[in-house]
């Protein structure tokens, strides 16, 4: 069973501001929220963005001829610590899941770059011109990379393999491809009301992710964290929304009009007579007839018939209608009550 929950003024889309917004830089904005919803989805979607979506990096590199970081290589002008500090900062963005291995290999003379690293289908380099070594007349530059994905941040020390081969070297892996979020909350209306929130989102990532792909992930993310709590009670819950309070305001309307005695309603004395003597008591039995029905009636002819005509559907109501069985037993219910009550005799119009 589900157990209904009052209504929430909730966003029914996001729109993205495209006259800011451009390349790694995007603007969202979402309206209306409940008071201070605009801080916890603001602030909890800021915090996934930064901590929690997947990027690919380098983990480790193995250069030809060198053992350990603090090395220096002959014919390259960059150390092996500075070529590191260099790899750290290549960006690449990686369909594959699992680790994948990569080879850089470069003579000289000239700039080494992230565009020399040969990678496959898998990845692509989004910093191609970003410089990692330069090489002067006879250097060589030859290493083998490992690239996985990963979130946030991991150190070199819990990127240390011990069944690597001698030489391989542990990199710091920045995974995370969202480099800054901001939100802002201003007041927002909704009909005479101001004090609802408006959620402004601005998100820069560094190019592995666009920030349409960065902000839907954080969504999903925060979504699955927070279904577990849905099973505390055992029961499901569910907000209100407004297409089911206008049906249900519908539905209340139909029933207030269908349960209106007859003497509710206008009609001339003949008509009203024909009505009494036929023992329609309510709107919801007259409705239920047909027209061919009404007409069989004694002293009901097309005058009356045009006239019943125009008052039920004036209404929004119409002869011939059929009504849920349910409905039905309160019309029923509601015509022993009238049948009770003293008659009023018509009055000619």
């Amino acid at each position: 069973m589900t157990f209904k929950i009052g209504k929430f003024e909730i966003p029914k889309n996001i729109i993205k501001d495209e006259t800011v917004s451009a390349g790694n830089y995007g603007v969202y904005i979402a309206e209306p929220f409940e008071t201070g919803f605009g801080f916890t989805v603001g602030n909890s979607l800021r915090r996934i963005l930064l901590s929690s979506l997947e990027g690919g990096a380098i983990t480790s590199v193995k250069i030809d001829g060198v053992h350990h970081e603090l090395a220096t290589i002959s014919g390259v002008v960059e150390d092996v610590a500075e070529i590191i500090l260099n790899l750290k900062k290549v960006l690449i963005k990686v369909t594959a899941r699992d680790t994948r291995t990569v080879r850089l290999d470069k003579k000289g003379p000239g700039p080494v770059t992230a565009g020399d690293i040969l990678v496959d289908h898998t990845m692509e380099i989004i910093n191609p011109d970003h410089q990692i070594a330069t090489l002067a007349e006879d250097g060589e530059l030859h290493m083998e990379l490992e690239i996985q994905i990963g979130r946030g941040y991991t150190p070199a020390d819990q990127n240390k393999d011990m069944s690597k081969p001698i030489g391989t070297i542990p990199i710091d892996s920045i995974f995370t491809p969202v480099i800054k979020v901001k939100y802002e909350v201003e007041d927002t209306r909704v009909g005479q009301m101001t004090d609802y929130d408006k959620l402004i989102l601005h998100i820069w990532t560094d190019g592995r992710i666009t920030p349409d792909d960065a902000l839907s992930q954080a969504a999903a993310i925060l979504r699955e964290h927070l279904l577990v709590f849905e099973q505390t009670s055992g029961k499901q819950f569910e907000i209100e929304r407004d297409d089911e309070r206008e049906e249900k305001s519908e539905t209340e309307e139909l029933e207030r009009l269908l349960l209106m005695s007859i003497n509710e309603i206008e009609l001339s004395v003949r008509s009203a007579n024909c009505i009494a003597s036929a023992n329609i008591n309510t709107i919801g039995e007259l409705v239920q007839k047909s027209e061919s029905e009404m007409l069989k009636y004694r002293n009901f002819g097309k005058k009356s018939l045009n006239e019943i005509k125009a008052i039920i559907e004036n209404m929004g109501l119409k002869l011939g209608m059929s009504i849920p069985e349910e409905l039905n037993k309160k019309i029923e219910e509601r015509k022993r009550k009238v049948l009770a009550e003293p008659q009023v005799a018509p009055t000619e119009m």
